[in-house]
């Protein structure tokens, strides 16, 4: 019988689209399908819901980002630093997560969850992804050992918006390699 490819999930960016945290996930996930996993990305406007306000009735968005969350293996997070955490737009969609409290699989219990922080300077993405390791923590997930902090101060996307520093490149292919090769030791069959 033959394995089933891992699902993975991706959450970030910001309103703009193509913005440098959207462009490193969205490299981040191509290198997850490029080594055989299906991938889904929220990012952007995707991730534009409603302000978390408890039990109720979902949006489509919502309910559509729930149920990708439920089915996943694993989870690439990207945040830009905002004032040394991550973005509102991000926290209100981790928030949905509550929904999850009850599933057989609370939260993110047992997912391995990459960490990408972009931000124009050392300190605040640092700090930011340390925010983002407490969450996942959080949330029953497990960071993988390396999270990509990105400052976006220094030159590391050309004129096209392609990624050309090649020690992000390769800190990412790293994090993604970590996320699978979490995911292949833990994967377990579908229903």
């Amino acid at each position: 019988m033959k394995p089933r490819r891992p699902f993975i999930v991706g959450i970030g960016g910001t309103t703009r689209a193509g913005s440098s945290t959207e462009r490193v996930l969205r490299q981040s996930m191509d290198m997850l399908a490029d080594e055989g996993a299906d991938t889904r990305i929220f990012a952007g406007l995707d991730l534009c819901f409603p302000p978390y306000s408890g039990p109720g009735t979902r949006d489509e968005k919502a309910t559509d980002f729930l149920a990708a969350l439920r089915a996943c293996d694993g989870l690439i997070m990207a945040t830009p630093s905002y004032h040394g955490s991550i973005s509102g737009m991000l926290k209100n969609a981790i928030d949905y997560t509550e929904d999850m409290r009850a599933d057989q699989r609370v939260y993110f219990d047992g997912l391995p969850v990459g960490c990408i922080c972009c931000a124009g300077g050392w300190q605040a993405a640092s700090h930011t992804l340390g925010a983002m390791r407490s969450i996942v923590h959080s949330l029953r997930g497990w960071p993988t050992p390396i999270g990509v902090v990105v400052n976006t101060s220094q030159i590391v996307f050309d004129e096209d918006g392609k990624l050309i520093d090649q020690a992000i490149q390769a800190q990412l292919k790293l994090m993604a390699g970590q996320v699978l090769a979490f995911t292949h030791a833990f994967l377990q069959p579908r229903d």
